[in-house]
């Protein structure tokens, strides 16, 4: 045991010892300098088919199989693998099997006897750049009437070359370039139904349906927001009517436009929830609510913002600054511990 101790602080030693040093890290400013530059003269924003809200509220579980990723599902039953390989894997492959088989079978029961209730709510706004990091959203065309600001968080690591230091605030149009620009939102349940039968699974000694249940929710919601997504490109939205993506190619994210999620590494902020609530008015339109620490119920919902601009992509915000902090909370009228309690995991002092 000993022997078998001081081999494992052995190699967590030399693991330290041999740890790349930390990105230098830049100042705010300095890093707002090194902002992403796009071409804004030579682009013409896309307008969705309609401003403000819609609500879809009982969208059919049957069309959500196909946009399912597996993958994650085996993850929670600590099997891993990539799907459809895992069901063959040397190892682990006869119980992924056999749990994929079970899974199959319930999900039908839970199309067939709708065990669980789809709903949604999408939006799209007029949206402009404002500053370095915020977005105004305004109610209509007119775009006199500000409806909300989103404030987003900047990269401050110092990147080599001309690499630049992104935020979501790049991908929207400034207020001076003379272009209508707009911003996306939608919050997505399949949740609604889970605790109480899986209440009834467990009041009957069942805990491998009641996890199997709750896994599946999870699934489903995350294939509802991929759904919902390929909705909003290729008519809502519309900027890509002509798209054909297999399931893996939309797991892979080959289409045009992102759908950060407010707690996720490119939108770090989970206080940034509460306006796209207030935004859809999620918990009237679509019965998903807020905690006070922002965690969504149900459980099995998905939510976040939508951009369209052909060169948006996903990125980690990484480490910040105090001075970031500072800003984003003068910003959002917090006082700066207040965000420092939201944003502590990526403080980098």
């Amino acid at each position: 045991f000993i022997e078998a101790l001081r081999e494992e602080y052995g190699q967590a030693r030399a693991r330290v010892a041999n740890r790349q040093p930390r990105q230098r890290q830049l100042s705010y400013r300095a890093a707002t300098e090194r902002a992403l530059k796009l071409d804004w003269r030579s682009y013409q924003p896309p307008a969705p088919t309609f401003i403000g809200t819609r609500v879809y509220d009982d969208f059919p579980l049957e069309k959500l199989v196909d946009t399912i990723d597996w993958t994650p599902f085996f993850i929670t039953w600590e099997l891993a693998g990539k799907f459809p390989k895992i069901l063959e894997d040397r190892v682990v492959g006869a119980q992924a099997s056999e749990l994929y088989r079970d899974a199959q079978a319930m999900l039908q029961r839970i199309i067939k006897e709708k065990w669980l209730t789809a709903r949604a709510t999408v939006g799209f706004w007029p949206a402009a750049r404002s500053g370095a990091d915020d977005v105004t959203l305004f109610r209509d065309e007119n775009r006199a009437e500000v409806l909300a600001k989103l404030h987003h968080l900047r990269q401050q690591g110092d990147k080599p070359g001309d690499k630049p230091n992104l935020s979501l605030a790049d991908f929207v149009a400034p207020a001076d370039s003379g272009l209508k620009d707009y911003v996306g939102g939608f919050c997505v349940t399949t949740g609604q139904g889970v605790e109480e039968r899986a209440a009834a699974f467990e009041a009957e000694h069942d805990d491998y349906s009641s996890i199997m249940l709750k896994a599946l929710a999870d699934r489903l919601a995350e294939s509802f927001a991929e759904c919902l997504h390929r909705l909003v490109r290729v008519q809502l939205w519309g900027y890509q009517p002509d798209e054909e993506l297999s399931n893996q190619e939309l797991i892979r994210e080959r289409y045009r436009g992102i759908r950060p999620a407010p707690g996720y590494p490119a939108c770090p902020d989970h206080t940034e929830k509460a306006t796209l609530f207030r935004l859809l008015d999620a918990e009237n339109t679509c019965g998903v609510r807020l905690s006070e620490n922002y965690a969504m119920s149900p459980a099995a919902s998905v939510s976040g913002f939508y951009y369209a601009h052909p060169e948006a992509k996903y990125f980690a915000v990484g480490k910040i600054g105090r001075d970031q902090v500072e800003d984003i909370a003068r910003r959002k009228g917090e006082s700066v511990a207040s965000m420092e309690r939201w944003l502590r995991p990526i403080l980098d002092y």
